[in-house]
């Protein structure tokens, strides 16, 4: 599984502990690479991109809130980033929603929670039906 990740300074640590815990998964950083303060679109960008683009299987955005991420993330007409903040809401993300980008608040939530939220959201198929009509619905 690849799985392209970035977000902004707030979410820097967060994104590091991620990157240490799963090591099924093969990340593509799009950054950033410190805790110094940076503007969370170019990085939320990069990964919608990748994700787009085929690059990587999933995306995940990490910002204080995760607003920002994902309001610039979801300019992208084939992105569906979603907020998780529990590992309920990713469930329902990814079965209802197909989203395709978790977007985690690090001011917000623990790293043990992070790591329910991506292995909640990994576990969990798409379940198609009704829901694709809903999707389909979604690009303006």
């Amino acid at each position: 599984m690849k799985v392209a990740i970035g977000g902004d300074h707030a979410g820097y640590e967060l994104k590091e502990e991620l990157k240490k815990h799963f090591s099924n998964i093969e990340f593509v950083d799009y950054g950033p690479y410190s805790a110094d303060s940076v503007d969370y679109p170019d990085f939320a960008h990069k990964v919608a991109n990748a994700v787009t683009n085929g690059i990587v299987d999933f995306g995940i955005l990490i910002c204080g809130s995760a607003n920002g991420v994902s309001m610039a993330a979801n300019k992208h007409a084939q992105i569906r980033a979603a907020i998780c903040w529990t590992p309920e809401i990713a469930v329902l993300a990814k079965g209802h929603n197909n989203a395709n980008i978790i977007s985690l608040p690090a001011r917000f939530i623990s790293t043990i929670t992070a790591i329910d939220i991506v292995n909640a959201f990994v576990n969990t198929e798409f379940e198609g039906g009704r829901h694709q009509k809903r999707i389909d619905k979604i690009p303006c």
